[in-house]
């Protein structure tokens, strides 16, 4: 990949510029940023907006990057919108040196397809950092950092400094930030982009933040502590303190947008309802029962250690398996070493993406950390999942409910398995 922002620029220049027709949210970080934006988006539909989301990346059909209050695009609008958009690409890529890339097209997609909806509000995720992403053309008035850690360390830098001061180039003049806790080591570059640009942050644990959190029946009960006061006896139907601090997060942003702060609160009932009815797919999410088989995309350190931590809280499994596909480029030993405490036995098998890890590779380093006797090799995902399966129900006597499957490692695999398993 070439990063330049000149090829997209140039494009949505001569689509007469559609990320100026709306406002937008903006967000970045690690882990967390669809989570968020689908709760953002949830958020603003309860009030009444008429919302476009652009995340990625998708579980079964592309059209999921590009939503319109809530759902996917539909065929034939994803279509219209790209003749319109295709031929005007091509000119671009006939004068540059580089074409553009896969995700510069959905992003122009995306801009324009809310701009002919059209939308009140855009909530748009970065695809890879900030300052170089192929979205930092909005200037958005907030922007959202999630909690950043080590991943694309091949594109973003080696240290957390400096993927945080990557992330943080999606602050422009004026913008409100809202930025959730961080390493000492990424505050410092998001605290001088914002003196240097003459932004405001508002900063989980200081002016927003998660007060208290209760497990309930299929999710968690919070009160959160607004920009503009408390909300109490929030319902969001999603697992782990992870997703609590996303809700915060979340919330902030929309009290931000709506202009909400010490002097003006948000209608408590109003958020309630937008947060009942979140979701974020393959995010702990359940998709079998007896034995429960549970989706989860984690696919870097942060993101495994969140998950760990969740199903630790939150599910007493008596029997735990772990189905474990992982890119090529990730910290696979890392993942598996944080799964290993919790999990009784790791299936390993190979997701459909071509920068997958091959198999041997990582039952080698399985076997390592969980021991021979605890590693089981499935090449493919079906036969995987029918040994993950095998394995948590074996040695179980009656009752199958304390038993469970966790498909991980991979946003691919959890894509792959939720073809196979979603009905």
């Amino acid at each position: 990949m070439v990063f330049d922002l000149g090829r997209i620029e140039e494009l949505l220049d001569v689509l007469g510029s559609p990320q100026r027709a709306y406002p937008a949210i903006h967000l970045t970080g690690t882990n967390g940023k669809t989570s968020t934006a689908r709760m953002i988006d949830s958020l603003f539909r309860a009030f009444g907006l008429h919302t476009g989301r652009y995340t990625s990346p998708h579980l079964e059909t592309v059209r999921e990057r590009i939503s319109l209050d809530g759902e996917p695009v539909s065929e034939e609008r994803f279509i219209s919108v790209y003749r319109e958009v295709a031929p005007l690409a091509r000119l671009i890529d006939e004068r540059s040196d580089e074409p553009l890339t896969y995700f510069d097209m959905t992003t122009a997609l995306a801009f324009a397809t809310f701009a002919d909806a059209p939308v009140d509000v855009a909530v748009i995720e970065v695809g890879l950092g900030g300052a170089e992403d192929s979205t930092n053309v909005l200037g958005a008035g907030v922007c959202v950092i999630t909690p950043i850690g080590l991943d694309h360390t091949e594109w973003l830098g080696d240290t957390i400094g400096d993927i945080a001061l990557a992330k943080s180039g999606i602050i422009h003049k004026g913008a409100t930030v809202i930025s959730a806790t961080q390493p000492e080591e990424a505050a410092q570059p998001i605290l001088e982009r914002c003196a240097e640009v003459g932004a405001t942050i508002a900063r989980e644990g200081g002016e927003f933040g998660v007060l208290r959190r209760a497990v309930a029946v299929g999710g968690q009960v919070l009160s959160l502590q607004g920009l503009g006061g408390v909300y109490d006896n929030v319902f969001i139907p999603l697992h782990g303190a992870h997703q609590a601090q996303n809700a915060a997060l979340a919330l902030a942003a929309v009290e931000a947008f709506l202009g909400a702060g010490a002097a003006r609160q948000l209608d408590v009932e109003t958020v309630r309802e937008g947060f009942a009815v979140a979701d974020s797919p393959g995010r702990l999410e359940r998709v079998r029962s007896a034995p429960t088989i549970l989706l989860d995309g984690a696919h870097n350190p942060h993101g495994m250690a969140a998950t760990v931590n969740a199903l630790q809280e939150e599910f007493a499994f008596s029997r735990l398996v772990a189905l474990v596909g992982v890119l090529e480029d990730k910290d696979a030993s890392s993942l598996l070493e944080l799964l290993e405490p919790v999990v009784d036995v790791v299936v390993v098998t190979q997701n459909t993406s071509p920068r997958a890890m091959p198999v041997a590779e990582l039952a080698e380093l399985a076997t390592e950390i969980f021991g021979p006797d605890r590693v089981e090799v499935a090449p493919e995902l079906p036969d995987a999942i029918e040994a993950a399966v095998a394995l948590a129900e074996s040695d179980v006597q009656g009752e199958l409910s304390g038993v469970g499957v966790l498909v991980t490692g991979s946003v691919v695999t959890v894509a792959d398995a939720r073809r196979l398993l979603k009905r």
